[in-house]
């Protein structure tokens, strides 16, 4: 038995709880693992909370981060001790993840936990950073440079979005914070945004091209705030869209990409090639400050997972969520 949080739907309904789970539930695997941190994202929020259709089988242990110690292993690759990393992969939603003493998963899943990170200070990263790594990676491959002009930067206060600020000012970008908490605007700033406009001014109907404005951006938030960048990027910008916190429709029209020749540059961290994980970890190392993890996570602990889930969907948590699971 391990204690985890368990999500269960059957004829009484939908409901998770923090329990002590037989091991019986962990799905096969090649690798076992001791985990010592996880994280709670928007979609664990979504998973547990059952406000969005995230589990797709029963019963389910959440969480799409985890970094721990392998237990056993039936692979070469990894042996009993090393620390290993886990984002994506369907874990938490079909296969079962990392908010839970212990997880067993498949070994190409995992990549080796870099030297330069800390356990927390992985998962204080997460998915989170790393997919914001990869929004950042997508316009240097489009040409985007320091030199291009101002990037936007959607949903600043979320932890796609505190990461992308902070990556992108490392790097020399000018970076615009866009965010429904403007009264946030001196956290946004100290992570290097140079400045904050409300989102309220990309959430509506716009017109189909519009002044232009970004070099690039980065969204994390889809329907009309993606539409709105695409119509105001500047000639050949580019925009990594990642998620679709506002909706996942696309109300746009083909004017900016026929008349200005910009790019949408789809991100997917779920199912990304090992070369590319490994990359943009190591690219985290290379460019973060480790004094930004003070700024941009907090650590909660298993029991109180559930409750901060609400508030996480409610828009009141701020940045990161990091998840102590050992003890």
């Amino acid at each position: 038995m391990f204690k985890g949080i368990l999500i269960e739907k059957d004829e009484q309904g939908y409901r998770s709880s923090v329990q002590d789970i037989n091991e019986r539930v962990l799905p096969e695997g090649d690798v076992t693992i001791s985990v010592a941190y996880s994280t709670l994202n928007y979609k664990d929020a979504l998973a547990i909370t059952g406000k969005g259709p995230v589990v797709r089988s029963f019963p389910m242990i959440p969480g799409i981060d985890l970094v721990g110690t392998v237990e056993q292993s039936d692979n070469d690759k990894f042996k009993v001790g090393d620390s290993v990393l886990l984002n994506g992969y369907g874990v938490g939603e079909v296969h079962c993840g990392g908010l839970a003493e212990k997880a067993r998963l498949k070994s190409e899943w995992l990549i080796p936990l870099p030297k330069a990170f800390s356990p927390r200070q992985a998962m204080s990263i997460g998915t989170a950073g790393y997919t914001a790594m990869l929004c950042v990676i997508a316009l240097e491959k489009n040409g985007i440079t320091p030199e291009s002009g101002e990037i936007l930067v959607t949903g600043a206060n979320g932890g796609v979005g505190s990461f992308a600020i902070s990556i992108l000012s490392k790097l020399g970008y000018t970076v615009i914070a866009s965010t429904g908490r403007v009264d946030q605007a001196e956290y946004l700033k100290k992570l290097g945004a140079t400045d904050v406009i409300d989102r309220a001014a990309l959430t509506e109907k716009g017109r189909p091209l519009a002044k232009e404005r970004w070099a690039a951006a980065i969204d994390s938030a889809g329907s009309h705030t993606l539409a709105n960048i695409c119509a105001s990027l500047k000639y050949g910008g580019v925009v990594a869209a990642c998620g679709l916190a506002q909706g996942m429709d696309l109300p746009a029209t083909v004017m900016p990409f026929i008349l200005r020749g910009v790019t949408l540059a789809g991100v997917d961290s779920v199912m990304r090639p090992t070369a590319d994980r490994v990359e943009a970890w190591q690219r985290l190392a290379d460019i973060l400050d480790v004094a930004v993890f003070d700024d941009i996570a907090n650590e909660i602990a298993l029991d109180d997972a559930i409750t901060t889930a609400e508030q996480l969907i409610s828009g009141k948590v701020r940045g990161r969520v990091v998840v102590k699971i050992s003890k």
